[in-house]
This record gives C-alpha cells, sequence and structure tokens, in this order.
C-alpha cells in the first residue's frame, strides 16, 4: 500500500510503500523533499500541539488568529526596523499574570489605546501602589514616574525637591505622615492654591495628604486633606 506524502504541490500519493518501513521508520532515501509549504492545503489542522522548537512564527501585517468561526480574535501590526515589543507571562498560584513592555530601547512604555468614540473599561478595581519617599540632609527627591503614589514618614525638617521625570497631564499623590514635630517645604515647581502654600499640620501622629497635576511647567495643587490621625 501506498503512502501518502506532502510536497509543496499539496499532498498525493507517493512512491513509499508500507513494505519500506523497517522498525517504524523510514530511510531518508525513501522520503520525498521535506514540507516546505502548506500553501496548497486550505484547511490544514494539527494533530497535536505546536511545538516550535525554539523557533519563532512569522505573521504578515495586518493578520493573525482567528476564532473557530473563522472571526478575528488577535490581529498583529507591523512596524518596519520594531525594536520594541510586548511580553506576556503566565503565574504560579498566588499569583498574576502580567502584560509587559520590552525591547531594545532603556526606556519603554505602554499605549492602550481605543477606537473611535469607544472608551478604556475596568470591570474591577485599579490602583497605583503606594511607595515611599525618604529625606537624606534635608531634602526628598521624587521620581514621579517610578513612586506616582508616594508617601513619606517624616525624621528630619525637609523639602521636597522638584519631581524628575515627569510628564505632562499626569497626577501624583502625596501622603506626608508626621514622625514628630518636623517642617515641611515644598520646591517652587509645586503651586498650590492661591500661590500659597499651606500651613503643614507637623504634629506628631498626624497626616497630611496631597494631589497635583503636572501642566508640562509645574505641579498645580489639585486637592488637600490636612490634619488628619494616622491610621
Amino acid at each position: 500500500m501506498a503512502l501518502t506524502k506532502i510536497t509543496t504541490n499539496g499532498i498525493t500519493n507517493s512512491s513509499v510503500t508500507t513494505d519500506k518501513i523497517t522498525n517504524g521508520t523510514i530511510a531518508a532515501a525513501d522520503i520525498a523533499t521535506g514540507v516546505t509549504d502548506l500553501s496548497n492545503d486550505t484547511s490544514p489542522q494539527l494533530g497535536g500541539n505546536l511545538d516550535t522548537n525554539s523557533q519563532n512564527i512569522g505573521i504578515d501585517d495586518a493578520h493573525g488568529i482567528l476564532d473557530e468561526n473563522n472571526n478575528e480574535q488577535l490581529i498583529f501590526q507591523t512596524t518596519s526596523a520594531a525594536v520594541n515589543h510586548l511580553e506576556v507571562t503566565n503565574s504560579a498560584t498566588s499569583n498574576n499574570p502580567s502584560l509587559s513592555a520590552a525591547g531594545g530601547d532603556t526606556n519603554v512604555g505602554l499605549e492602550i489605546t481605543a477606537k473611535g468614540s469607544g472608551y478604556i473599561k475596568f470591570n474591577d478595581l485599579a490602583y497605583v501602589p503606594q511607595q515611599a519617599l525618604t529625606s537624606s540632609s534635608n531634602a526628598v527627591a521624587w521620581d514621579v514616574q517610578a513612586k506616582p503614589n508616594a508617601y513619606h514618614l517624616t525624621t528630619e525638617n525637609t523639602t521636597f525637591a522638584a519631581p524628575t521625570n515627569s510628564v505632562e497631564g499626569s497626577f501624583i499623590c502625596l501622603e506626608i505622615n508626621y514622625n514628630g514635630s518636623h517642617t515641611i517645604a515644598f520646591n517652587t515647581v509645586f503651586e498650590f492654591a492661591a500661590s500659597t502654600a499651606p500651613t503643614f499640620t507637623s504634629s506628631d501622629g498626624k497626616t497630611d495628604i496631597l494631589v497635583f497635576r503636572y501642566n508640562g511647567a509645574i505641579w498645580q495643587e489639585v486637592g488637600r486633606t490636612l490634619n488628619l490621625s494616622e491610621s
């Protein structure tokens, strides 16, 4: 009985017969040229999981993955000479999977864009983790890209320096927890209501909370709550 073979012309009968199978193998000389093109098979199917064998899958621009109804599910767009990309990482028990920006550039952001008048919807709580700022030599350095939601436990009288990595339109939040009667001041890049800084609580066991928005030149105060009891 002749077996079938896959060639660049599709699937055809081959000259390999069952009598040429020895111990489950066929000699290389009896096998036609390997699979190089399945373009003539319009409905190929896998008999198992596809192992890429440490290789990549090339996808043409504006093409991707269809669902079982032949509808678009995931489409890839090509950028010439791309160096940055996305990475999707699964997780073990009690951890979250992640979607991350990666690539050749040192700093790579992540953009999410809706179509037309569509909007981006979060069905669950979204939050920015709170991170600590410390004072050294009576000054607090603040990288607002790394710590947009920050808190500072006072250890000395201090001044908040001009933030680094500011981006127009961004918001930052600051919680000041007083661990003693320390005075607080801010660089002039922080603009308070009526151009006047508030009288900070500066009392042990109290908290002040401030919110600012960056307009491209200065950080404008958009909210404050002073003299809260620490929890």
